[in-house]
C-alpha cells in the first residue's frame, strides 16, 4: 500500500499526520507507526497522528496520537495545535475548531499564523522539595535547574523518567530556568520518544502553571522558550485550580509525501 502523509512541526516538535477519515489504517498497527516515526528507516518524527471522523455531533474531527515508539499516548499539546492547522489545510475548519482527544474535548482558534489550543483544566499540582508533578493531559515532572543550556537533559531525564515514584508508567521530565518575571526556558525529556525533544506542549503548559504555583511569577501570561522556539501559555487561577488554559504558538506544514508500507 502507498500511504499519503503530511509532516508538521510546532516549535520543532515534529509529527507525521495521516488523514484517516476513511479508516485506511488500523489503530492497532503500532509496528507501522513506530517505523514511520523512525528517523533512520522511516519518515522521522516525535509522534504520529491520525485525523479521524468526529465521534460527537459538536466536534469537527477526532485526534488519535501515537508516540514515536508506536504506542497510543496521552495528550500532546503541540500535536493538537498541528492537527488543528492540518484540519484547516483540509478545509474541515476555518478559524475555529472543536475536537476530542484521549483526554477529552478541546477548542482551538487560529489567529495570524498561531494556534491557540485550550488545554484541560488542572485542579491539582503536587509540590515536593525539589520538584512539582502535575497532569496537563500528560504527566509532567517539573524541576528548576541552573545553566540549562549545558544541563545533561538526556541522562538526568532518563533517570527520573522511570525512577521513584514513576517507575514503569513513567513521566515526562521538564528542566526549567527563569529568565525574567514572565519568561522561562525549558528543556524536556519525553517518555515514548525516550529522548529530549525540541519542544513539548503539555510540558510547556505544566511549566507555566508550576512557575505560578511556586510564586516564581505573578503573571498569568507566560512566555516559555523551548529549544525549538517560543510558546505562550495563558490561564486563570481560581479557587478550583487553573482554568481557561491556552497553549499558543505556530504550527507549520513541512512537506507532503508518499511511502510504501
Amino acid at each position: 500500500m502507498t500511504l499519503t502523509f503530511y509532516k508538521y512541526q510546532g516549535t520543532g516538535n515534529d509529527f507525521v499526520i495521516i488523514d484517516n477519515r476513511e479508516s485506511i489504517l488500523s489503530k492497532n498497527n503500532t509496528k507501522l507507526f513506530a517505523r514511520l516515526c523512525d528517523r533512520k528507516f522511516g519518515i522521522g518524527a516525535d509522534g504520529l497522528m491520525l485525523l479521524e471522523l468526529p465521534q460527537n455531533e459538536e466536534d469537527d474531527f477526532t485526534m488519535v496520537y501515537f508516540n514515536a515508539d508506536g504506542n497510543e499516548s496521552s495528550m500532546c499539546g503541540n500535536g493538537g495545535r498541528c492537527l488543528v492547522a492540518f484540519a484547516a489545510f483540509l478545509g474541515i475548519v476555518k478559524n475555529k475548531a472543536v475536537f476530542t482527544a484521549i483526554d477529552g474535548k478541546h477548542e482551538a482558534v487560529l489567529d495570524e499564523g498561531l494556534v491557540h489550543l485550550q488545554m484541560q483544566d488542572v485542579s491539582t499540582i503536587e509540590k515536593y522539595e525539589n520538584h512539582l508533578f502535575l497532569d496537563t493531559g500528560s504527566p509532567h515532572h517539573v524541576e528548576m535547574v541552573k545553566n540549562i543550556t549545558d544541563y545533561d537533559v538526556f541522562n538526568e531525564g532518563k533517570r527520573i523518567r522511570s525512577g521513584n515514584p514513576y517507575y514503569e508508567k513513567g513521566s515526562n521530565v521538564n528542566f526549567v530556568e527563569k529568565i525574567n518575571e514572565n519568561e522561562f526556558a525549558v528543556r524536556t525529556y519525553e517518555r515514548g520518544v525516550e529522548d529530549e525533544t525540541l519542544s513539548c506542549g503539555t510540558g510547556v503548559t505544566a511549566v507555566a502553571l508550576s512557575m505560578y504555583e511556586t510564586k516564581l511569577t505573578s503573571g498569568q501570561e507566560i512566555r516559555v522558550n523551548t529549544q525549538g522556539g517560543e510558546l505562550k501559555v495563558t490561564f486563570k487561577k481560581t479557587k478550583e485550580g487553573y482554568r481557561e488554559i491556552f497553549l499558543i504558538g505556530p504550527a507549520e506544514q513541512v512537506f507532503k509525501g508518499e511511502i510504501s508500507c
